[in-house]
């Protein structure tokens, strides 16, 4: 046990939560698709009733607690000021909250057929995570890169300090029969316009983290992309990583419907949404993380939660059964990612030493991303067939695998334009035909819709 670490309490007898990672890993062997909401309220009222909708959604789902703004970067005076006056937060303040609160939120619902995790965004989270042990909460999310750089300017030796200590608390909870997990955000990077070979690196790398500090339950994100084709490569890439990498056998992916602007129809955003369901069912993924109706928009209802879970749960059970994912020939993003992988893992034996000098060097190097410690010297593009490429690659450790030669000029009007290039597409057919998917879920955009000339390709194994 760390100095100073207090041992968690032992649940009382019937109430010890269940091994989140094995709970979705045999529903999906079972052949269910796993989803589950962002969702977070700050009524504890409120908060538990869309707990119980989710609960009693039909679909096979798990619940959130997605915490607010302020708890996340440490805040708790203007929490604490908003609870008094009144005022909504936009997710559940769990760390102003009593434990016996978050408690009653959870009493009858969460059991060992419903697990709960909790979603946060922090660079500093002891706070989330002492919460988390006192009421024995089991499973939540994050990492010392994908929730520093994106999120603030905390420094990243700091963010890496935090989770090393966090993370080894956290696995206390093993000391009193509780398997905690831990879900890497490292698949997300920004949302968007990141390629997809170094969502996968930073996923693997901090699941390795996580690992080396004492877990053995895990699981890795990757945000569904630009291009259907280009993310089934990209998920298949991570599977093969976690399959040679990971120490532990206890791992499952997640995938996250779009993260980034999301369209403003009906219809598009239930397009975009299916197309992120049968990618999570064709690259045997075990979990799916829904958006709403309502994301272009505004905080989403619980009805809107439930609305989408339930659609993603129809689309997932008209896809193929479960099984396993025949494996694939090395493909461009799988070369990409054991690249990067492997490059950080050289400078380092220690996993977050090697993050620290990885942004550094330029090893890893997020493109448009403003955090002091990011090199800031990597590009990328969306080409004219909507795949995601580099534009340019700084000092990344990609050299006989991408061109080092800026691939395109990024302009601030074709940056705008591509961050809008889901949105538009999906909205431009579904205010075309009004009609479904195409079958085979070739391309986003509608028939000849093509936001940039072709050019600037990777080269090809």
């Amino acid at each position: 046990m760390r100095p100073g670490a207090r041992p968690p309490r032992r649940p009382a007898e019937g109430a010890r939560p269940v091994d989140f990672g094995a709970f979705v890993r045999a529903r999906r062997r079972s052949g269910e698709l796993v989803v589950q909401p962002r969702m977070g309220f700050s009524d504890p009222g409120t908060m538990r009733a869309g707990l119980a909708a989710t609960r009693a959604a039909n679909a096979a789902t798990v619940g959130t607690l997605t915490l607010d703004s302020y708890t996340r970067v440490g805040e708790l005076v203007s929490v604490e000021a908003a609870l008094r006056a009144g005022t909504d937060l936009n997710g559940y303040p769990i760390v102003s909250y009593d434990p016996a609160v978050t408690g009653q939120v959870l009493a009858g619902i969460r059991d060992e057929t419903f697990p709960v995790q909790v979603r946060h965004g922090s660079a500093v989270p002891h706070d989330i995570f002492t919460a988390l042990r006192r009421t024995l909460i089991n499973a939540t999310e994050g990492g010392p890169v994908s929730y520093c750089l994106p999120y603030g300017r905390t420094p990243l030796d700091e963010s890496v300090r935090n989770w090393v200590r966090c993370t080894e608390d956290f696995a206390l909870l093993r000391d009193s029969g509780v398997e905690p997990h831990l879900e890497t955000f490292g698949g997300c990077m920004l949302g968007q316009l990141c390629p997809p070979s170094q969502l996968v690196a930073i996923s693997v790398l901090e699941a390795l983290f996580f690992c080396q500090h004492g877990m053995r339950s895990v699981s890795l994100s990757y945000a569904q992309q630009t291009h259907p084709e280009q993310d089934r490569e990209a998920v298949a890439a991570l599977r093969r990583l976690c399959g040679e990498l990971l120490p532990t056998p206890n791992w499952h992916v997640v995938i996250y419907a779009y993260m980034g602007v999301y369209p403003t129809t009906e219809e598009g955003a239930y397009l975009l949404l299916d197309q992120a369901t049968r990618l999570a069912v064709d690259s045997g993924s075990e979990r799916l993380i829904v958006k709403t109706v309502a994301e272009s928009r505004r905080i989403p209802t619980i009805a809107e939660n439930v609305a989408a879970l339930e659609s993603a749960a129809r689309t997932a059970r008209g896809g193929p059964p479960a099984g396993v994912v025949p494996a694939e020939a090395d493909s461009q993003t799988y070369l990409e990612a054991r690249a990067l992988v492997e490059g950080v893992l050289e400078l380092a034996p220690d996993i977050g030493r090697a993050f620290g000098l990885a942004f550094k060097q330029g090893v890893l190097d997020i493109p448009y991303c403003l955090h002091p410690d990011n090199h800031g010297r990597a590009r990328s593009y969306i080409d004219g067939d909507g795949w995601l490429r580099w534009a340019g690659i700084g000092r990344l450790p990609l050299g006989g695998l991408v061109d080092r030669a800026p691939a395109r000029e990024v302009t601030s009007a074709g940056l705008l334009a591509d961050l809008s290039y889901v949105q538009r597409a999906f909205d431009q057919r579904a205010r075309g035909a009004r009609q479904g998917p195409d079958p085979d879920g070739a391309g986003i955009g509608p028939a000849g819709y093509r936001a940039f000339p072709s050019g600037g390709r990777q080269k090809r194994s």
